[in-house]
């Protein structure tokens, strides 16, 4: 698969299962719209559960981490946003170890080879710079070599008890 394409859902979903990802926790985008169709269609153990917003997203990620469980949460770059608070009050000030998988929505194609903080939508530029702020350690997930980063962001997230994020630069694509 060429790098143009973006990751395949079948290698997301195979990676994610490797990971050991109980549940895929979502508000569905647009930009992994090839990811949620796989675990609708085949979801090789990983329980889907949809929820209203990106606010309980996270909460019920928090409550199944707290389970015992092993959730991602999976949101646009624009859900992130609209759930700070919520990212600061349950992964970091509770710290509950949370892993956010979030599609950079809007981001032109022409960015694609280049640092998202490069582009010219806020949507975009915006992510990375407000996950340093929050100190959110984050991978980016542009090819498929870069899937290895999904394991690192479990590890991490687990041993600082807090947030992780992994930033799929381009759609996924749909195989």
């Amino acid at each position: 698969m060429s790098a143009e394409q973006g990751i395949g859902a079948s290698a997301f979903v195979t990676t994610l299962v490797r990971a050991e990802v109980s549940h895929f926790v979502t508000v569905p985008d647009f930009v992994q719209l090839a990811l949620h169709q796989a675990v609708e269609q085949d979801p090789h153990g990983l329980q889907l559960v949809r929820t209203c917003n990106e606010d309980q997203a996270v909460c019920v990620a928090a409550g199944l981490t707290i389970a015992g469980k092993r959730p991602l949460v999976v949101i646009q770059n624009q859900g992130l946003y609209a759930c700070v608070n919520t990212v600061r009050a349950v992964a970091l000030d509770a710290r509950v170890p949370t892993v956010m998988l979030i599609g950079q929505f809007g981001r032109e194609t022409s960015n694609f080879d280049k640092p998202a903080t490069q582009s010219t939508r806020r949507v975009v530029s915006l992510l990375e710079p407000l996950l340093d702020t929050l100190c959110v350690p984050s991978w980016r997930l542009e090819s498929q070599d870069d899937l290895a980063n999904v394991q690192q962001a479990f590890e991490v997230a687990m041993s600082r008890r807090g947030p992780a994020a992994l930033i799929v630069g381009r759609p996924i694509a749909w195989h």
